[in-house]
């Protein structure tokens, strides 16, 4: 049994990890924002003892010393840091994606360092977002792998939402690196970076409603609604995928189960996939939904061809964690089914 430290644990990728831990049998402390999303984890999970999953409430994690208190809990041997806001709808995107990512980042482990010696290794959940370069999304040339980095700057965020957020995850991972690579902050764990792209896959059971869906699955619950009847939106530019337990399972095995991937970025992808093959996964499968999903012979959103897209290889990540990835059919079809419970 390993105790660990699961920030952000209401999170549609941490309530994923959290099972999984706790299906193997690991004790928990978890952060979250506020008394209510502990208390759904609570009724979640009611066997579970204060030895076995304990929660404590960060409100704010760009806050100073936001989480001094969780640290010091006796016994903590791996952090897995997943806390860190995920939307496009940023007003200010210094302070609403840019500080919360970097600040909550340098900040848990500024308190590692500081009060929970016994902490061996670090996990954070970092993003396709911080390997891909919006600039040659289009480019056949180009073959993303774990080495890669975006480019984009502090100056750019006020580009695009989607440049926003993907500069909040480069600026936090390379944050991160940079402080457990200077001697000087004395860290004495190694780290581990996930860096998935779009994540699908069922909803965990204490998520409250549809409004509060994650954003990756934001379109299922449309395509469910009927908005994309007339044809399925464009797929975006990161068209690569990957299934949320696939992802939760990479930073169990990354933080707890694979002493060799300290100081390794784990691009998680089980590879392309477009909105149009997303329609036809669910007219496939789910036949109740035919009149809200648009024609068969409508190719809207469809994937771009191979001269017009980049390559990817995560043949190092795949190695290393040995995780045969989720079909896109099998992701789907449960994330449908988890919606269908919460009413979509």
């Amino acid at each position: 049994m390993t105790k660990v430290l699961l920030t952000g644990g209401s999170g549609f990728i941490a309530a994923h990890i959290l099972d999984q831990l706790l299906k193997k049998g690991h004790s928990i402390v978890t952060t979250v924002r506020s008394e209510e999303k502990a208390k759904k984890i609570r009724e979640a999970y009611p066997d579970k003892t204060q030895d076995q999953l304990a929660i404590v409430i960060v409100p704010d994690i760009a806050q100073p010393g936001a989480f001094d208190e969780a640290v010091k809990i006796p016994g903590l041997e791996v952090v897995l840091h997943t806390a860190s806001p995920f939307h496009f709808k940023a007003k200010d995107p210094k302070t609403e994606l840019i500080d919360p990512a970097v600040n909550g980042t340098t900040g848990i482990l500024k308190a590692i360092v500081k009060s929970a010696p016994s902490v061996r290794r670090v996990v954070i959940t970092s993003s396709f977002a911080a390997i891909m370069d919006e600039a040659h999304l289009s480019d056949p040339n180009v073959t993303y792998t774990e080495k890669s980095w975006n480019p984009v700057t502090i100056d750019e965020i006020h580009r695009s939402p989607a440049t926003a957020y993907r500069a909040s995850k480069t600026l936090a991972e390379k944050a991160a690196w940079e402080f457990v690579n200077n001697k000087a902050n004395g860290a004495k764990f190694d780290l581990v970076t996930v860096n998935p792209p779009i994540v699908f896959g069922p909803v965990i059971h204490y998520l409250s409603s549809l409004e509060s869906i994650n954003t990756s699955n934001e379109r299922l619950v449309q395509l469910a609604q009927g908005h994309w009847k007339n044809g399925a939106p464009p797929s975006p530019g990161a068209y690569l995928y990957v299934d949320v337990r696939d992802v939760a399972a990479a930073h169990i095995k990354g933080g707890l189960e694979i002493p060799e991937a300290g100081g390794h970025r784990l691009f998680t992808t089980a590879g392309y996939y477009s909105n149009k093959e997303i329609a036809d996964i669910v007219r496939k499968n789910f036949p109740e939904y035919s009149d809200r999903l648009p024609a068969e012979d409508n190719h809207a959103g469809a994937l771009p061809p191979k001269d017009q897209r980049y390559g990817f290889d995560n043949s190092e990540t795949k190695k290393l964690l040995g995780i045969e990835w989720i079909t896109l059919e099998k992701s789907i079809t449960d994330t449908i089914k988890s919606l269908k419970a919460l009413g979509a």
